[in-house]
């Protein structure tokens, strides 16, 4: 791709910034992570401090100050390497903190956007439920107004961050007779269960949150792929939720989320990108040093036609991430492309480590080699931020809106 197209000598210094970071501290303990799904602390801690974590918010509120296509980037060249990374960048910059910047109060984006953007704390979104996933308007968690706070209760499932983070935005029915019109959503605040290694790395904390009670981590989910990132459930136990932690107005609260969905899904297609060009990146350098039959693999059809298809696919992809990611730094409507670019670049993903375990044969299917840690990473993509269904269905929603345009 002509980097020209999209990109500015900001991004070309970001890029190199985060490949470098990647290649020297985190490719070296990606399989470690990964094989114990260990948290990363001190990777994530170093992420902070390079302001990985805060690299679309502005300066005045403890962000790096740079655009938007500088924060796909960093996710792009993050999954290069690992994905369970690169998630952890952007769930917790789109999910995690850009409601409360988009829809919170200045009061509001005072208090914690600074904590979230500087990487002190970590934050997660809650949306999904064990009956509301695909169907997030099933929403069943209640929030019933009473004596000038919200008591919730109920549960949320699958939440990036839901062990270690602190901050969650996270949505419940305030009006059950109104469909989806009466979801709101609320700021929530817990302590990181995993404290001591908070202490240890110093980040993940800040004594200034003050945990509200019955507000809780569940189970932690033991997962095939994105091991290395942190999956739990979220427990509302009567929990009282002081009106300022309302986040927008009562009843917006699924079309919000809806539009931080959107914006989630070209993160993930940067992801997914990122992990289909580092397994080809992977097996274009082991067909070139594999030999058989007396020479090189890579001078086989066999192998070089799958390594043309993958770098061909990788090359449109990369327009249809990166004309998405325009469209929303532009602040036009993006939607269906961002459903585009998630929809083939997670299904581009899947194809492309599933290649590379091919070409690697044997080795491909043992831990020797990072393709098969890739080809597992690879099938939440086709899954999380919608499926790949639900992509279908909200471009197809656009093509018929389009028509009756």
């Amino acid at each position: 791709m002509d980097d020209t197209l999209y990109f500015t000598e900001q991004h070309h210094a970001v890029r190199e910034m985060v490949r470098a970071f990647a290649q020297t501290e985190v490719a070296p303990v990606a399989a470690h992570f990964d094989e114990e799904a260990k948290f990363p602390w001190e990777n994530v801690r170093r992420m902070g401090e390079l302001g990985l974590l805060g690299i679309p918010w502005s300066e005045e509120l403890g962000g790096a100050g740079f655009d938007l296509t500088s924060y796909i980037i960093a996710i792009y060249e993050m999954a290069k390497v690992d994905a369970s990374h690169a998630i952890t960048i952007s769930a917790h910059t789109t999910l995690g903190t850009s409601p409360i910047v988009y829809f919170g109060t200045p009061e509001q984006r005072r208090r914690f956007v600074p904590l979230l953007a500087s990487g002190k704390v970590l934050g997660g979104f809650g949306l999904t439920e064990p009956d509301a996933g695909s169907d997030a308007g099933g929403t069943r968690t209640r929030a019933v107004r009473k004596n000038g706070h919200y008591v919730l209760n109920g549960t949320k499932r699958f939440i990036t961050h839901g062990s270690v983070g602190e901050i969650f935005v996270v949505t419940a029915v305030t009006d059950p007779g109104k469909g989806t019109k009466g979801i709101s959503s609320f700021i929530l605040t817990k302590e990181t269960s995993d404290l001591d290694a908070a202490r240890r790395v110093g980040i993940g904390h800040d004594d200034s949150l003050r945990p509200l009670p019955g507000f809780r981590a569940g189970k932690k989910e033991d997962k095939l792929g994105w091991r290395a990132s942190d999956t739990a459930e979220l427990i509302f136990e009567d929990v009282e939720v002081p009106e300022e932690n309302l986040l927008g107005e009562e009843g917006l609260g699924f079309i919000n989320f809806m539009r931080t969905l959107d914006s989630g899904r070209i993160g993930i297609a940067a992801l997914s990108l990122g992990l289909a060009e580092g397994a080809f990146e992977a097996s274009l350098r082991y067909s070139t040093e594999r030999k058989q039959f007396g020479q090189a693999i890579v001078n086989f059809q066999g192998v070089s036609f799958p390594l043309a298809d993958m770098a061909t696919e990788i090359e449109a992809g990369k327009h249809l991430l990166f004309a998405a990611t325009r469209l929303a730094q532009e602040g036009r409507p993006f939607g269906k492309e961002a459903a585009m670019a998630k929809l083939f670049c997670s299904e581009l993903s899947m194809r492309a480590t599933l290649k590379a375990i091919q070409i690697h044969g044997g080795y491909g299917y043992t831990k020797d080699y990072p393709v098969e840690r890739m080809m597992r990473d690879a099938k939440i993509c086709e899954i999380g931020e919608g499926t790949s269904e639900v992509q279908r269905l909200v471009i197809s929603r656009h093509l018929l809106r389009e028509l009756a345009d």
